[in-house]
């Protein structure tokens, strides 16, 4: 049983993705603290050639208040960001595909922050044909209280998980020594450089998934969840890791 866990982002890039297709199961943290210079609800997407920030300001409140505390703020004007994103992406060749998807992730009626970002979440997963279950963290039964690697072990104990997979970023929090003395393999993975036609501007990298999705057809998108080293830190060097996927294999 492979695990992935992570916090709720709004529409978040790709390598978000590529974890959640690369597990079995999925667990999005509802009960832990937001973080008003986070990405939990804002992203990036291209707009005349540059990377512009979107957000769903949220009512002003505790900052000690967990994700699914935090309510969307009444002065969110759905159709301003709905009209952003279609003046960014009206020329790009998918967009008669996922503008009606990007209208029902805005205009969706939910004012809690939590509910709303997984609600685009799973519509997201819903398009790129991505099966893994979903769980809510506070739906679990473990103690909530445990923090850091504790937590993460505890769920995945709880879910029965012969394998964690985390983002690379996780490398410096996570050993997998702890994790083997529960029969649990550690692994990490790593997004391999992601590149496609965006108009005729140059490059920009790790934006927003609607930015993949409106420039390539769903087929191609699925070999980009694809496309991602997994590192295993006690995985022999030169071997690859018995959950091997990406394309490019292991570092």
């Amino acid at each position: 049983m492979k695990i992935g866990i992570m916090q709720p982002y709004f529409l978040p890039y790709i390598g978000y993705f590529q974890l959640l297709n690369a597990v079995d199961k999925y667990v999005i943290y509802d009960n832990i603290q937001f973080t008003k210079k986070g990405w939990i609800n804002r992203n990036r997407i291209l707009q005349n050639g540059k990377d512009t920030l979107i957000t769903i300001p949220v009512e002003k409140d505790s900052d000690y208040l967990d994700v699914r505390d935090r309510r969307i703020s009444s002065s969110f004007d759905k159709q301003k960001l709905i009209n952003q994103i279609r003046e960014s992406y009206r020329k790009a060749p998918y967009f008669n595909d996922v503008m009606p998807i990007v209208e029902g992730i805005v205009n969706y009626s939910e004012t809690n922050l939590f509910l709303y970002i997984y609600h685009s979440v799973t519509q997201i997963c819903k398009y790129l044909e991505i099966g893994t279950e979903i769980i809510i963290s506070s739906t679990i039964g473990i103690d909530h209280s445990l923090k850091g690697q504790d937590k993460v072990i505890a769920i995945c104990k709880a879910l029965n998980a012969t394998d964690y997979i985390n983002a690379i970023g996780g490398q410096e929090l996570y050993h997998a020594e702890d994790f083997k003395k529960e029969n649990i393999n550690l692994h990490f993975i790593s997004t391999n450089p992601v590149e496609y036609t965006q108009f005729k501007n140059e490059f920009v990298a790790w934006l927003s998934i609607l930015d993949v999705i409106m420039f390539n057809p769903v087929e191609e998108v699925r070999k980009m969840l694809g496309n991602y080293k997994l590192i295993s830190p006690l995985t022999p060097k030169g071997e690859k890791s018995p959950l091997w996927g990406g394309q490019e294999g292991p570092l």
